[in-house]
């Protein structure tokens, strides 16, 4: 391949639409947000640029800080059924026969295909007091049980948001597997649990940590389904920053609490590199 400046035209025609869009429509904005987290709320709709950092420091305020625990609790116990329920379903996507594979691919992305807001009203009817699920319940002689308004209504919810993002980077790096090692551990005697634990589980641990990645750090900006599944009872640090910019127009602290959020998110990305660096898998 040529170098870049030897064909500066062709480089800067594919630069400059995609640098432009970034750059008015995040950086800017973030620039804005990241100004307003050091600034100070002078009337509803006017903030004033002090420097101070009172907005980070009412951030780990004790009300603030359990919401963020609780917030990171319920996203690792989501995240963590995520990666028990798709890691069978991507391993068994990559040795299904090769005809199966589009199709079974599609049905994991399918739910993408329709709007969040939909399929949050449908976790609804199902879980609700007289909903699909407990009427299959009542069927067999047990519940109806309150599914709704709570922690488990929330991580189920999330649990079925995410889990498609958590599977196809486990299908892309299980698909790019050697399998002659499997073989090789087997034929040396490994048991199939052996061979999981001491093969497979270590080849594919780029794809796990990747998969972690993208689905803790959404669950844990996530507002609309812990408002909708959890209601006043399982509120998430994305419900607060929500209502800092709608219903108490406290952009400063909501900018605050943003940040913060982005900071997890960087630190989150420097562990992955960190383990990517040391894994010898196949990474994603």
């Amino acid at each position: 391949m040529d170098s870049w400046r030897g064909n500066l035209r062709v480089f800067w025609t594919l630069f400059t639409p995609g640098t432009f869009w970034l750059l008015v429509f995040f950086l800017i904005p973030l620039a804005g947000l990241f100004q307003d987290s050091f600034s100070d709320k002078i009337s509803i709709t006017e903030t004033a640029f002090t420097g101070t950092f009172a907005n980070y420091v009412r951030a780990f305020d004790t009300v603030y800080l359990t919401i963020i625990w609780k917030s990171i609790w319920i996203s690792a116990v989501a995240t963590a059924f995520c990666l028990l329920l798709a890691y069978p379903i991507a391993f068994g996507i990559c040795f299904a026969p090769a005809r199966w594979k589009p199709l079974l691919l599609l049905l994991v992305i399918l739910p993408f295909w329709i709007n969040l807001l939909i399929r949050t009203y449908a976790l609804i009817a199902v879980f609700r007091s007289q909903g699909y699920l407990n009427l299959v319940l009542g069927w067999i002689g047990l519940g109806p049980f309150e599914m709704l308004y709570n922690n488990g209504a929330v991580i189920m919810g999330l649990v079925y948001v995410y889990m498609p993002f958590m599977v196809l980077p486990l299908y892309a790096t299980i698909e790019r597997l050697d399998r002659s090692f499997l073989e090789a551990s087997l034929d040396l005697g490994g048991s199939q649990v052996q061979t999981f634990f001491k093969v497979t589980l270590p080849l594919t641990m780029p794809g796990i940590i990747t998969g972690i990645i993208l689905v803790f750090i959404p669950c844990l900006g996530s507002f609309l389904t812990p408002d909708m599944l959890g209601g006043a009872n399982a509120i998430m640090i994305g419900n607060v920053i929500e209502r800092q910019f709608k219903a108490a127009n406290d952009y400063p602290f909501g900018s605050a609490l943003s940040f913060l959020l982005m900071y997890v998110t960087f630190g989150a990305l420097a562990l992955r590199a960190y383990f990517a660096s040391r894994s010898k898998g196949v990474d994603v």
